[in-house]
Protein backbone atom coordinates (compact mmCIF):
# COMPACT_ATOMS: atom_id res chain seq x y z
CA UNK A 1 0.00 0.00 0.00
CA UNK A 2 1.17 3.20 -0.77
CA UNK A 3 1.78 5.64 1.61
CA UNK A 4 -0.87 8.91 1.60
CA UNK A 5 0.55 11.93 0.37
CA UNK A 6 1.99 14.09 3.17
CA UNK A 7 2.29 11.10 5.35
CA UNK A 8 5.28 11.62 7.93
CA UNK A 9 7.69 8.41 8.25
CA UNK A 10 7.77 7.75 11.72
CA UNK A 11 10.93 7.80 13.99
CA UNK A 12 11.74 3.80 13.84
CA UNK A 13 11.42 3.65 9.67
CA UNK A 14 13.49 6.24 9.30
CA UNK A 15 16.14 4.38 11.80
CA UNK A 16 15.42 1.02 10.04
CA UNK A 17 16.05 2.82 6.49
CA UNK A 18 19.30 4.79 7.91
CA UNK A 19 19.91 0.81 9.19
CA UNK A 20 19.99 -0.60 6.27
CA UNK A 21 21.71 2.04 4.16
CA UNK A 22 24.64 1.50 6.32
CA UNK A 23 25.08 -2.10 6.29
CA UNK A 24 24.37 -2.02 2.80
CA UNK A 25 27.46 0.60 2.11
CA UNK A 26 29.62 -1.50 4.75
CA UNK A 27 28.71 -4.81 2.46
CA UNK A 28 29.63 -2.46 -0.90
CA UNK A 29 33.18 -1.94 0.97
CA UNK A 30 33.84 -5.02 2.37
CA UNK A 31 32.99 -6.84 -1.08
CA UNK A 32 35.58 -3.81 -2.70
CA UNK A 33 38.26 -4.84 -0.43
CA UNK A 34 38.26 -8.27 -0.76
CA UNK A 35 38.42 -8.03 -4.82
CA UNK A 36 42.06 -8.19 -4.71
CA UNK A 37 42.24 -11.10 -2.66
CA UNK A 38 39.89 -13.06 -5.02
CA UNK A 39 42.24 -12.09 -7.88
CA UNK A 40 45.29 -13.39 -5.43
CA UNK A 41 42.99 -16.78 -5.12
CA UNK A 42 42.33 -17.31 -8.81
CA UNK A 43 45.68 -16.56 -9.63
CA UNK A 44 47.39 -18.88 -7.93
CA UNK A 45 45.24 -21.73 -9.42
CA UNK A 46 46.23 -20.60 -13.14
CA UNK A 47 49.12 -21.81 -15.36
CA UNK A 48 52.19 -19.54 -15.66
CA UNK A 49 50.99 -18.38 -19.63
CA UNK A 50 47.51 -17.58 -17.70
CA UNK A 51 48.65 -15.00 -15.67
CA UNK A 52 49.42 -12.39 -17.96
CA UNK A 53 46.47 -12.85 -20.82
CA UNK A 54 44.54 -9.93 -21.66
CA UNK A 55 41.71 -9.64 -21.32
CA UNK A 56 41.63 -11.28 -17.86
CA UNK A 57 40.15 -14.04 -17.02
CA UNK A 58 38.57 -14.69 -12.87
CA UNK A 59 38.26 -18.69 -13.42
CA UNK A 60 41.26 -20.43 -13.92
CA UNK A 61 41.32 -22.66 -17.44
CA UNK A 62 42.87 -25.31 -17.19
CA UNK A 63 42.50 -25.52 -13.03
CA UNK A 64 46.15 -25.79 -11.73
CA UNK A 65 45.38 -26.93 -8.72
CA UNK A 66 49.43 -28.48 -8.30
CA UNK A 67 50.28 -24.80 -7.93
CA UNK A 68 50.14 -26.01 -3.99
CA UNK A 69 52.40 -28.62 -4.43
CA UNK A 70 54.63 -27.62 -6.72
CA UNK A 71 55.23 -24.32 -4.88
CA UNK A 72 57.24 -26.11 -1.85
CA UNK A 73 59.29 -27.17 -4.37
CA UNK A 74 60.54 -24.48 -6.35
CA UNK A 75 63.98 -23.38 -6.26
CA UNK A 76 62.72 -20.23 -5.83
CA UNK A 77 60.54 -20.14 -2.99
CA UNK A 78 61.77 -22.08 -0.18
CA UNK A 79 58.80 -21.66 1.81
CA UNK A 80 59.28 -24.57 4.33
CA UNK A 81 62.53 -22.97 5.64
CA UNK A 82 61.28 -19.11 5.61
CA UNK A 83 57.92 -20.60 7.73
CA UNK A 84 60.48 -22.06 10.28
CA UNK A 85 62.39 -19.21 10.21
CA UNK A 86 59.25 -16.87 10.52
CA UNK A 87 57.73 -19.07 13.34
CA UNK A 88 60.69 -19.12 15.63
CA UNK A 89 60.42 -15.34 15.80
CA UNK A 90 57.06 -15.88 16.09
CA UNK A 91 57.12 -18.30 19.23
CA UNK A 92 59.37 -15.68 20.71
CA UNK A 93 57.93 -12.31 20.02
CA UNK A 94 54.50 -13.43 21.20
CA UNK A 95 55.94 -14.72 24.25
CA UNK A 96 58.00 -11.50 25.01
CA UNK A 97 54.98 -9.70 24.45
CA UNK A 98 52.46 -10.96 26.60
CA UNK A 99 54.59 -11.90 29.33
CA UNK A 100 56.60 -8.37 29.32
CA UNK A 101 53.47 -6.91 28.69
CA UNK A 102 50.51 -8.01 31.45
CA UNK A 103 53.40 -7.62 34.24
CA UNK A 104 53.92 -3.74 33.22
CA UNK A 105 49.94 -3.44 32.90
CA UNK A 106 49.50 -4.98 35.96
CA UNK A 107 51.93 -2.54 37.87
CA UNK A 108 50.55 0.55 36.21
CA UNK A 109 46.61 -0.77 36.91
CA UNK A 110 47.02 -2.27 40.63
CA UNK A 111 49.89 -1.02 42.18
CA UNK A 112 50.05 2.60 43.50
CA UNK A 113 53.47 4.39 43.24
CA UNK A 114 54.50 7.95 43.07
CA UNK A 115 54.52 9.02 39.52
CA UNK A 116 52.25 6.53 37.86
CA UNK A 117 50.57 8.83 36.14
CA UNK A 118 53.41 10.20 34.66
CA UNK A 119 55.12 7.29 33.60
CA UNK A 120 52.02 5.51 31.90
CA UNK A 121 51.57 9.49 29.73
CA UNK A 122 55.57 8.99 28.97
CA UNK A 123 54.63 5.34 27.96
CA UNK A 124 51.79 5.87 25.85
CA UNK A 125 53.69 8.57 24.05
CA UNK A 126 56.17 6.43 22.63
CA UNK A 127 52.65 4.77 20.53
CA UNK A 128 53.22 7.98 18.35
CA UNK A 129 56.54 7.28 17.49
CA UNK A 130 56.49 5.32 13.96
CA UNK A 131 59.61 2.49 13.58
CA UNK A 132 61.35 4.35 10.90
CA UNK A 133 61.86 6.94 13.65
CA UNK A 134 63.49 4.49 15.76
CA UNK A 135 65.04 2.86 12.66
CA UNK A 136 68.78 3.70 12.84
CA UNK A 137 68.98 4.00 16.31
CA UNK A 138 68.33 0.43 17.22
CA UNK A 139 70.37 -0.64 14.29
CA UNK A 140 73.05 1.40 16.33
CA UNK A 141 72.19 0.01 19.62
CA UNK A 142 71.97 -3.82 18.29
CA UNK A 143 75.39 -3.17 16.64
CA UNK A 144 77.13 -1.65 19.19
CA UNK A 145 76.09 -4.48 21.61
CA UNK A 146 77.87 -7.01 19.11
CA UNK A 147 81.27 -5.02 19.04
CA UNK A 148 80.80 -4.62 23.40
CA UNK A 149 79.19 -8.30 24.36
CA UNK A 150 81.31 -10.43 22.09
CA UNK A 151 77.84 -11.97 20.82
CA UNK A 152 76.84 -11.71 17.41
CA UNK A 153 73.29 -9.32 16.98
CA UNK A 154 73.26 -8.26 13.86
CA UNK A 155 72.27 -10.92 11.04
CA UNK A 156 70.69 -13.20 13.88
CA UNK A 157 67.09 -13.14 15.07
CA UNK A 158 67.80 -11.49 18.28
CA UNK A 159 66.86 -7.80 17.19
CA UNK A 160 63.17 -9.30 16.35
CA UNK A 161 62.23 -10.39 19.28
CA UNK A 162 64.55 -9.51 22.26
CA UNK A 163 62.55 -6.34 22.39
CA UNK A 164 59.17 -7.94 22.80
CA UNK A 165 60.33 -8.93 25.91
CA UNK A 166 60.89 -5.17 27.55
CA UNK A 167 57.16 -4.43 26.99
CA UNK A 168 54.67 -2.86 23.98
CA UNK A 169 53.17 0.25 24.42
CA UNK A 170 49.98 -0.77 22.42
CA UNK A 171 49.81 -3.94 24.71
CA UNK A 172 50.36 -2.53 28.05
CA UNK A 173 47.57 0.44 27.63
CA UNK A 174 44.91 -2.60 26.26
CA UNK A 175 46.41 -5.03 29.11
CA UNK A 176 45.94 -1.97 31.55
CA UNK A 177 42.43 -1.18 30.83
CA UNK A 178 41.17 -4.57 31.36
CA UNK A 179 42.60 -5.13 34.63
CA UNK A 180 41.24 -2.10 35.77
CA UNK A 181 37.59 -3.46 35.36
CA UNK A 182 38.69 -6.15 37.59
CA UNK A 183 37.53 -5.19 41.32
CA UNK A 184 40.15 -4.08 43.57
CA UNK A 185 38.02 -6.46 46.38
CA UNK A 186 39.25 -9.80 44.67
CA UNK A 187 43.25 -8.83 45.00
CA UNK A 188 42.08 -7.33 48.86
CA UNK A 189 41.01 -10.49 49.46
CA UNK A 190 43.73 -12.82 48.28
CA UNK A 191 45.97 -10.12 50.09
CA UNK A 192 44.25 -10.83 53.36
CA UNK A 193 44.63 -14.88 52.85
CA UNK A 194 48.43 -14.18 52.70
CA UNK A 195 48.77 -13.95 48.79
CA UNK A 196 51.93 -11.78 47.49
CA UNK A 197 51.69 -9.40 44.86
CA UNK A 198 53.11 -12.32 41.97
CA UNK A 199 51.02 -14.85 43.35
CA UNK A 200 47.60 -12.17 42.71
CA UNK A 201 48.69 -11.33 39.53
CA UNK A 202 49.32 -15.28 38.28
CA UNK A 203 46.32 -16.73 40.85
CA UNK A 204 43.71 -13.92 40.49
CA UNK A 205 43.95 -11.25 37.74
CA UNK A 206 45.38 -13.51 34.61
CA UNK A 207 42.33 -16.28 34.68
CA UNK A 208 40.21 -13.23 34.72
CA UNK A 209 42.02 -11.67 31.73
CA UNK A 210 41.99 -14.74 29.62
CA UNK A 211 40.38 -12.63 26.56
CA UNK A 212 42.65 -9.52 26.79
CA UNK A 213 45.52 -11.72 26.59
CA UNK A 214 44.04 -13.22 23.88
CA UNK A 215 43.69 -10.33 21.72
CA UNK A 216 47.38 -9.40 22.66
CA UNK A 217 48.54 -12.42 21.21
CA UNK A 218 46.81 -12.15 18.37
CA UNK A 219 47.94 -8.45 17.72
CA UNK A 220 51.47 -9.74 18.25
CA UNK A 221 51.26 -12.66 15.89
CA UNK A 222 49.71 -10.57 12.85
CA UNK A 223 52.18 -7.72 13.71
CA UNK A 224 55.36 -10.65 13.83
CA UNK A 225 54.10 -12.69 10.91
CA UNK A 226 53.63 -9.33 8.21
CA UNK A 227 56.81 -7.76 9.49
CA UNK A 228 58.99 -6.95 6.46
CA UNK A 229 61.27 -3.66 7.61
CA UNK A 230 62.29 -5.51 10.68
CA UNK A 231 63.99 -8.75 8.65
CA UNK A 232 65.13 -6.51 5.88
CA UNK A 233 67.06 -4.42 8.23
CA UNK A 234 68.62 -7.23 10.71
CA UNK A 235 68.73 -10.56 8.45
CA UNK A 236 71.54 -11.28 5.86
CA UNK A 237 71.82 -14.19 4.58
CA UNK A 238 68.94 -15.96 2.32
CA UNK A 239 69.27 -18.93 5.17
CA UNK A 240 67.54 -16.58 7.76
CA UNK A 241 64.59 -14.81 5.29
CA UNK A 242 60.84 -14.68 7.02
CA UNK A 243 58.22 -15.62 5.03
CA UNK A 244 57.54 -12.01 4.15
CA UNK A 245 61.15 -10.79 3.60
CA UNK A 246 61.25 -14.27 1.27
CA UNK A 247 58.07 -13.39 -0.76
CA UNK A 248 59.45 -9.93 -1.86
CA UNK A 249 62.82 -11.49 -2.31
CA UNK A 250 61.52 -13.98 -4.93
CA UNK A 251 59.96 -11.24 -7.09
CA UNK A 252 62.61 -9.24 -6.63
CA UNK A 253 64.52 -11.70 -8.58
CA UNK A 254 66.68 -11.22 -11.80
CA UNK A 255 64.35 -12.57 -14.34
CA UNK A 256 60.70 -13.49 -14.95
CA UNK A 257 58.57 -13.99 -12.15
CA UNK A 258 56.44 -16.89 -11.61
CA UNK A 259 53.42 -14.87 -10.77
CA UNK A 260 51.20 -17.98 -10.39
CA UNK A 261 53.76 -19.31 -7.58
CA UNK A 262 54.39 -15.91 -6.00
CA UNK A 263 50.28 -16.20 -5.44
CA UNK A 264 50.23 -19.43 -4.41
CA UNK A 265 52.51 -18.86 -1.40
CA UNK A 266 50.99 -15.65 -0.59
CA UNK A 267 47.22 -17.15 0.14
CA UNK A 268 49.28 -19.78 2.23
CA UNK A 269 50.61 -16.88 3.98
CA UNK A 270 47.71 -15.45 4.34
CA UNK A 271 45.59 -18.58 5.82
CA UNK A 272 47.59 -19.07 8.78
CA UNK A 273 46.41 -15.69 10.18
CA UNK A 274 42.92 -16.11 8.62
CA UNK A 275 42.23 -19.55 10.65
CA UNK A 276 43.86 -18.27 13.82
CA UNK A 277 41.79 -15.19 13.69
CA UNK A 278 38.31 -17.34 12.95
CA UNK A 279 39.23 -19.61 15.91
CA UNK A 280 39.92 -17.14 18.05
CA UNK A 281 36.93 -14.87 16.84
CA UNK A 282 34.80 -15.01 20.08
CA UNK A 283 37.04 -14.32 22.36
CA UNK A 284 38.88 -11.87 20.58
CA UNK A 285 35.65 -9.97 19.93
CA UNK A 286 34.92 -10.47 23.70
CA UNK A 287 38.34 -8.87 24.90
CA UNK A 288 38.01 -5.84 22.16
CA UNK A 289 34.07 -5.66 23.57
CA UNK A 290 35.52 -4.85 27.49
CA UNK A 291 38.49 -3.44 27.37
CA UNK A 292 38.49 0.18 27.77
CA UNK A 293 35.02 0.38 30.39
CA UNK A 294 36.99 1.41 33.02
CA UNK A 295 40.04 3.80 33.09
Amino acid sequence: MSMAAGEKISPSEDRTKKAWLAHLSLIIICLLMFVPFLWMVSTSFKTLDKTMEYPPRWWPKPFAWRNYVDVFFSEKVNLLLWTRNTLIIEVLSVSGTVISSAIVAYGFAKIQFKGRGVLFVIMLSTMMIPFPVTMVPLFTIFRWLGDHTGTQWLGTFKPLWVPTWFGQAFSIFLLRQFFMTIPDELSEAARIDGCSEMGIFLRVVLPLAKPALVVVALFAFMGTWNDFLGPLIYLQRPEQFTLALGLQNFQSQQGGTDWNYLMTASVLVILPVLTLFFLAQKTFIEGIATTGIKG
